[in-house]
């Protein structure tokens, strides 16, 4: 992995913090699916008609764990370098992450021709009494305009006995609802969640996953813009059904996938055939595999789609 000069970007940030807005100003765009048989597709990047989005915007929910390793995710120089690998690599779409990210990453020269995601609300934060009360701490629709990003991604936690709940689904939208007024696209990532002995849970059994995506469809003045982030459910053989719930594009919740990657990599393979289903979303498990290669883990899951 190439190295990232720290101080430089410290410099930048002290002396010439406009550098950001600058950089995201003359930033190479591209549409947020590629057309069918782009020609520039192997050396640009970019999957024709899917999308290949690495996800780092775990750390501005307090969730820097990485299987045992509690912190994993703190070491921010080492985060960026794996992240300017992994958007290298041929055929992986962009990057969702939280403002600082990236801002890192616009002043690295990372994210031309990349589709940028930004990260809508972090307020929820692991662990935290308020969890479910997601606050809408992160981008707003009018800094992704502002930025010249192109989608939002939003987290929609359901705990049917959490009253917190509420304030997140109905501020989540109003979100959509202005993404949409700006023509943005927006993943909706929703789960049904409970709390066992204090820890929140997520129920990824085909009714919860079914419920949740019911849920999140329905939302808004318009679902024209909205996409779903859905993660595989507890049994794969059940993703064909649940995925019938919805005709709104989705695309997939990589999430923690252990030691197993090779049982990960065939339960994402056979969910990518189902029709609504339009890529792969994935964070750690491709930026910290088990055996330290992230091109070769984020080649593999390229080559799933």
């Amino acid at each position: 992995m190439t190295g990232v000069d720290v101080s430089e970007l410290v410099r930048l940030r002290a002396h010439r913090p406009e550098a950001i807005a600058e950089a995201a100003a003359r930033r190479g765009r591209r549409p947020l699916l590629r057309p069918a048989g782009a020609a520039n597709e192997v050396t640009t990047g970019g999957s024709t008609g899917r999308l290949m989005i690495i996800a780092a915007d775990h750390p501005a929910r307090g969730a820097l764990a990485v299987g045992d390793s509690r912190l994993a995710m703190a070491n921010r120089a080492d985060l960026l370098e794996r992240l300017c690998l992994a958007l290298s690599r041929p055929g992986v779409d962009g990057v969702l992450a939280t403002a600082d990210i990236l801002d890192d990453l616009l002043l690295l020269g990372a994210l031309e021709d990349r589709v940028v995601v930004g990260s809508m609300n972090r307020g929820g934060l692991a662990g935290a009494a308020f969890e479910l009360d997601d606050r809408f701490t992160g981008h707003r629709p009018e800094d992704l305009t502002r930025l010249g990003f192109d989608a939002g991604k939003l987290l929609l936690r359901i705990d049917y006995e959490d009253p917190g709940s509420l304030d997140t689904l109905h501020s989540t939208a109003r979100a959509v609802d202005a993404m949409a007024e700006r023509g943005l696209p927006v993943f909706v990532e929703p789960f049904i969640c409970r709390r066992v002995d204090g820890r929140l849970r997520t129920d990824l059994s085909a009714e919860a996953v079914t419920r949740s995506i019911a849920v999140a469809s329905g939302l808004a003045g318009t679902s024209a813009y909205t996409w779903l982030k859905v993660p595989v459910t507890q049994n794969p053989d059940d993703m064909a059904r649940v995925m019938e719930t919805s005709t709104l594009p989705a695309v997939l919740l990589g999430g923690e996938i252990g030691g197993d990657q090779e049982g990960a990599y065939e339960k994402w393979r056979t969910a990518l055939r189902l029709p609504t289903v339009q890529g792969l979303v994935v964070g750690r498990s491709l930026l910290y595999p088990v055996d330290g290669d992230v091109a070769g883990a984020v080649d593999t899951a390229v080559g799933l789609l």
